[in-house]
C-alpha cells in the first residue's frame, strides 16, 4: 500500500491524500487517506507526494545500456519505468543466430547476412554492445529483457537491421524479391512482440530506401495497426522534404507515423504536423528539452555515397587521396558552419573501436570533451581533416554532441512539446556503458527537466500535461494497455515525485549525475527504487502491444 499520496487531477491540480493498493502487479484500490491496511502488507509512506504513472520513454538507445544497473537508477530517479528501444532503423535483432549468418561476398547464399554484428558496430557509440545477445530472432533478444532489469523495455523492428539481413551493405534500391525478405522478416518481428518499425533514413543503408520499399513495409504495420517510428531523411533546412515523404508514404500505406527527435523552427514543423492532421493522418512526435543532439560522427560528417555501411571500405576510402580530395571538394565546404558545433563524446581506440587484434590503433580519447576545432588546433589540422582522422581511428564508432543550429531555440522547444501531438522522449546514449566519454546528460535528465523547467519554472504544463505527454500518450502510441494511469485495473508501474524537489542534475560537463526529486519507484508493484536507492528485485519485462489493436 502506498500511504498518503495525492493524484493528478484533469485540472492539473493535486487530489486529497489517498491510499493506493496494489496487488499482482497491478493497482486494486484507491481509497481516502487513513484507511487501515490489511495485515502482511508492505507499505510506502507517500508523505503527500504525487503519485504518477510511471514515464514512458518514447526513444531510447538502450538496447544493452537497460541491463546496466547506474542506467536503470538514472531512469528511475526520472520516473521512467518503461522505455522503447530499436530506435533510428538499427538495432541487434532481427538476425541470424550466431552459427547460421550469411558467408560475406557470397551474394548467391540463401542465408542472411549477419546484421547483429554489423549494428553493434556500426551503432556501437549510440547502443553499445549487449553484454549476451550475439544475433538471434527479436524474440530472442526480448527475452534477455525478462526479469534481469528493473524497467521495462518495448523494441521496435529496425528497418536498416532488417535492409542489412537481406542486402547487406548494398547501396541500391531492393528488388521485388529482397522486398518480399524484408516484409517475411518484418513479421515475424511483429509477431515477436515486436511495438512497431523504426527507420533511420540519414543512416545507412535505410538511406538507400526509396518509397516503394517504405510503403511496402509500412503497409505490414498498417495491417496490426502498429506505427512507423522515423530518423527522416534529414532535419533543420531538410525537414520539410522529408516530412513529406513521411506523409506521402503514410498516405499510400495507411500506417500510423510517429517522427523521432523532432527538433527545429516549431511554426514550419508544427505546420507540417497540422496540415497532416488535417488530410485524417495518424502523426505523433517526440522531442527533448535540449538545444544539442548526439550521434554518431560519421553520420554528422560524411556523405552516403561513401560505402559507410561497410566500416573497411570507408576506412579504406578515407585513406585514399582521390576520395580525400573529392569530399574536400564537394562535402567538406558546407559543413563549414557545423564544424565549431561538435564537441566529441566517445572516441574509443583498439578493441573497443573494432580493431583486429594486434593492430596498431592511435588513441584520441584525449579528445573527449574537447570541440572539434580545438581538437584540430591541437593536432595542426584542420576540421575536417580532423574528422577524417577520428573517424579513422576510431573506424567510425567516435561519437559527438552537437549544437543544434540557431532555429532550435527554447521558444521552439517549448512550442513543440506543447502540441498535443508530442510526446517525450530522451534520446538518451549511454555508450560508453559504466563510464568515460562525455556523453550528452538527456539519459540522466531529460524527463525530470521536462518536470522541472516545464512544469515548474515555465508552466508550459500542468502536471496532468506532464503526464499525458510522458506517460499516457506514449503507451497509447505503443498499444501498451494498463499504463499511463493511475486507476484500479491498471498496471502498477508508479513513480513518487516530489513536485518542488525533482530537478535535472547532469550537465555537459558532468553529465552522469541522476536526476533528484524521484526516490521511490515501483515496477508491476514492486519496489525497485527505495529511498532513492536501488533494491535487488528485477520486476522489469518486455513489453508486448494490445493485440487488439488491428
Amino acid at each position: 500500500m502506498v500511504r498518503g499520496a495525492r493524484l493528478v487531477e484533469p485540472d492539473g491540480g493535486a487530489s486529497p491524500l489517498v491510499d493506493v493498493t496494489v496487488h499482482a502487479g497491478r493497482v486494486e484500490s484507491i481509497v481516502p487517506a487513513g484507511s487501515a491496511a490489511p495485515a502482511g502488507v508492505d507499505t510506502l509512506d507517500a508523505g503527500g507526494r504525487l503519485l504518477l504513472p510511471g514515464f514512458v520513454d518514447a526513444h531510447v538507445h538502450g538496447e544493452a545500456a537497460v541491463l546496466d544497473e547506474d542506467v536503470q537508477l538514472a531512469m528511475l530517479r526520472q520516473g521512467v519505468t518503461s522505455v522503447v528501444v530499436g530506435q533510428d532503423g538499427v538495432s541487434y535483432a532481427p538476425s541470424p543466430a550466431p552459427g547460421e549468418q550469411h558467408t560475406p561476398g557470397d551474394e548467391t547464399a540463401s542465408g542472411l547476412h549477419d546484421a547483429a554484428s554489423w549494428a553493434a558496430g556500426y551503432f556501437a557509440a549510440i547502443n553499445g554492445t549487449h553484454p549476451t545477445f550475439r544475433g538471434g530472432s527479436v524474440a530472442d533478444l526480448l527475452a534477455t529483457y525478462d526479469r534481469t532489469t528493473r524497467v521495462n523495455v518495448g523494441y521496435l523492428a529496425p528497418h536498416g537491421t532488417i535492409r542489412y539481413a537481406v542486402l547487406g551493405a548494398a547501396a541500391r534500391a531492393a528488388t521485388p524479391a529482397e522486398t518480399d525478405r524484408m516484409r517475411a522478416l518484418l513479421t515475424a518481428a511483429l509477431d515477436d512482440g515486436a511495438l512497431g518499425m523504426s527507420t533511420g533514413l540519414e543512416y545507412v543503408p535505410a538511406t538507400y530506401a526509396d518509397e516503394t520499399e517504405l510503403v511496402a513495409l509500412t503497409s505490414v504495420l498498417a495491417a496490426r495497426g502498429l506505427p512507423h517510428v522515423s530518423h527522416m531523411r534529414g532535419y533543420e533546412d531538410k525537414a520539410g522534404p522529408a516530412f513529406a515523404e513521411l506523409v506521402r508514404v503514410a498516405r499510400t500505406s495507411g500506417v500510423a507515423t510517429h517522427v523521432s527527435h523532432y527538433h527545429g523552427p516549431a511554426a514550419e514543423l508544427l505546420g507540417y504536423v497540422d496540415d497532416a492532421h488535417a488530410q485524417g493522418l495518424d502523426v505523433t512526435f517526440d522531442s527533448y528539452p535540449y538545444l544539442r543532439g548526439c550521434s554518431i560522427l560519421s553520420m554528422v560528417s560524411l556523405p552516403t555515397w561513401l560505402p559507410i555501411a561497410d566500416v573497411d571500405a570507408t576506412v579504406a576510402a578515407l585513406a585514399d587521396p582521390a576520395v580525400l580530395e573529392r569530399l574536400h571538394r564537394e562535402h567538406f565546404p558546407t559543413l563549414t558552419d557545423l564544424w565549431p558545433r561538435v564537441t566529441m563524446a566517445a572516441v574509443p581506440t583498439g578493441a573497443s573501436a573494432g580493431a583486429p587484434a594486434g593492430e596498431p590503433a592511435e588513441d584520441l580519447t584525449w579528445t573527449e570533451g574537447m570541440t572539434l576545432p580545438d581538437v584540430a588546433a591541437r593536432l595542426g589540422l584542420t576540421p575536417a581533416d580532423t574528422a577524417v582522422r577520428l573517424l579513422v581511428a576510431t573506424r567510425l564508432r567516435a561519437s559527438c554532441v552537437f549544437a543544434q543550429p540557431p532555429t532550435n531555440s527554447p521558444e521552439s522547444v517549448r512550442a513543440l512539446l506543447r502540441h498535443p501531438a508530442h510526446v517525450g522522449g530522451s534520446d538518451a546514449i549511454y555508450a560508453p556503458v559504466g563510464g568515460g566519454g562525455r556523453p550528452h546528460p538527456r539519459g540522466w535528465g531529460a524527463f525530470a527537466r521536462f518536470c522541472a523547467e516545464h512544469v515548474r519554472t515555465l508552466g508550459d504544463w500542468t502536471w496532468h500535461d506532464a503526464v499525458t505527454h510522458l506517460s499516457t500518450r506514449p503507451a497509447e502510441r505503443f498499444a501498451l494497455p494498463g499504463r499511463g494511469t493511475v486507476a484500479p485495473g491498471a498496471v502498477a508501474d508508479l513513480a513518487l515525485v516530489d513536485p518542488d524537489q525533482i530537478r535535472d542534475e547532469a550537465t555537459y560537463e558532468d553529465p552522469r549525475r541522476p536526476a533528484s526529486g524521484v526516490d521511490d519507484v515501483l515496477v508491476a508493484g514492486v519496489p525497485v527504487l527505495r529511498d532513492g536507492r536501488l533494491t535487488d528485485a528485477l520486476p522489469g519485462r518486455p513489453l508486448r502491444p494490445d493485440a487488439t489493436r488491428a
